[in-house]
């Protein structure tokens, strides 16, 4: 494996520090593992992108009930 020096600020080397799931974990590792997260393999379909949209236009036009008041409504059925 060919390797290469990288230069990161001291908060983020604390934060790549914080992500390790043990203490052994490389950087590289880490990194790896971030960058994998990252890529989606399976993209969102236009219909869930569509349907994504239209319960955010139900949010902004105060079309929601909380928790209280599903709960509610299904004790009465």
């Amino acid at each position: 494996m060919t390797s290469t020096t990288i230069k990161i600020d001291v908060e983020l080397k604390g934060r790549l520090n914080a992500l390790k799931v043990h203490p052994r974990e490389s950087y590289n590792e880490v990194i790896e593992r971030l960058a994998e997260m990252a890529i989606d393999e399976e993209p969102l379909s236009e219909e869930t992108i569509q349907r994504i949209e239209e319960s955010l236009e139900d949010l902004r036009a105060g079309r929601v009930y909380t928790l209280e008041e599903v709960m509610a409504e299904l004790k009465e059925e």
